[in-house]
């Protein structure tokens, strides 16, 4: 029996675990000899000082402040992303006379999480609502309280101290008036319209987001058979997702649990929500690195000293896309890789016409004796 090598890849917000148990349950990362911790949380900080360290191998994200401390000499580095854009919901009460974004202006909406926070402001700045000119407020605490999803992001004494203070989801802050309205994702918007809020559906933002393989550059570089297996079983969880719905459904309702207990229905709307959108190869879009970059540029001014692709190195989920692997999981029929070059193009449209300029009319070669008239 092959020896399992045991590898960390906490997660930075417990709405991963949706897709992380699915791909846990998998199995793709024990038959590739990995025996993957990633069912606990960890905190923007400690993810800076334990990948630094080596005390984790990977992390499910950050995505923001990693830009700023590229600038400053860390050695953070991305392998490959799963979701490209982030969709929320707006919550609203149903008297509120809300119906569209724009009917946002002047109001008080709820916000949870650094991230998510950043999220809605880019969000709301690109729709022509500019927190920045007063356009709308962004309410980050109510009676001196974060909502409940924001409280598993605190670190330190902090944390500490706030542990056993009782706590509303956002979208209760909805309910109960102290907000106007917040952009909720799943199951979040899920459980607020279970208690009577309006839900309006919005346009996806392009976005680095949810799970992105994050590790430090002497790791991937010292060890690149772990990242390599790693990447590999992954993978194999996004297909085990992408084609197996019952099963995954059915994973999600079981053990997805940390945001509140999802009846069939509702596990079934995050799979539908999740499966179709997870990149097959883990490749990120330019637009998701382009809005995050922004939001960095905004959390950290030393962001603007890096180019963004600084920190993101695909070279190997490349190499494993190129050699078949993620094509052959699907039954698809590997490319080849010069298909697309104008100039293999055109060489292999010109060594066409020289086999049909060498044929007879009689259709044998023109340098053969065939003897037919």
């Amino acid at each position: 029996m092959r020896n399992m090598d045991k590898v960390s890849f906490p997660y930075r917000s417990s709405t991963h675990l949706a897709f992380l148990h699915v791909v846990g349950e998998a199995g793709g990362w024990a038959r590739h000899g990995l025996d993957v911790d990633y069912d606990r949380p960890i905190a923007k900080d400690e993810a800076h000082h334990a990948i630094a360290s080596g005390a984790v191998e990977f992390v499910g994200g950050n995505h923001i402040s990693t830009y700023g401390h590229r600038a400053r000499g860390d050695n953070w580095v991305y392998l490959g992303q799963t979701l490209n854009a982030v969709h929320c919901k707006l919550a609203v009460r149903p008297d509120s006379g809300i119906n569209s974004v724009q009917d946002l202006r002047g109001k008080k909406i709820g916000i949870r999480g650094s991230h998510p926070a950043l999220n809605d402001w880019l969000f709301l700045k690109q729709r022509g609502l500019d927190v920045d000119r007063d356009d709308v407020e962004l309410v980050e605490k109510v009676d001196g309280l974060e909502s409940a999803e924001d409280a598993e992001q605190l670190e330190g004494p902090e944390a500490l101290a706030n542990k056993h203070k009782e706590r509303a989801p956002l979208w209760h802050w909805i309910r109960d008036k102290k907000v106007d309205a917040a952009l909720l994702m799943s199951p979040g918007h899920l459980f607020a319209e279970e208690i009577g809020l309006k839900i309006i559906d919005l346009e996806p933002l392009p976005m680095i987001w949810y799970t992105t393989i994050s590790s430090s550059l002497p790791f991937v570089q010292k060890h690149p058979d772990i990242v390599e297996r790693f990447l590999k079983g992954l993978i194999e969880g996004v297909h085990f997702m992408k084609t197996q719905p019952e099963k995954s459904i059915k994973i999600i309702q079981e053990k997805h649990t940390k945001e509140g207990r999802l009846n069939h229905a509702q596990a079934t709307w995050m799979y539908h929500d999740i499966a179709p959108a997870v990149d097959a190869n883990l490749y990120p879009s330019m637009a998701a690195i382009a809005n995050v970059y922004e939001e960095a540029k905004r959390h950290d001014a030393d962001a603007e000293k890096v180019n963004p692709m600084e920190l993101w190195d695909l070279h190997h989920v490349r190499r494993i896309a190129d050699s078949g692997f993620v094509d052959q999981l699907y039954g698809r029929r590997k490319a080849d890789p010069n298909a697309r070059d104008p100039d293999y193009q055109q060489e292999q449209k010109k060594k066409q016409a020289e086999v049909v300029a060498a044929v007879k009319a009689c259709g044998h070669a023109a340098n053969v004796d065939c003897g037919c008239h």
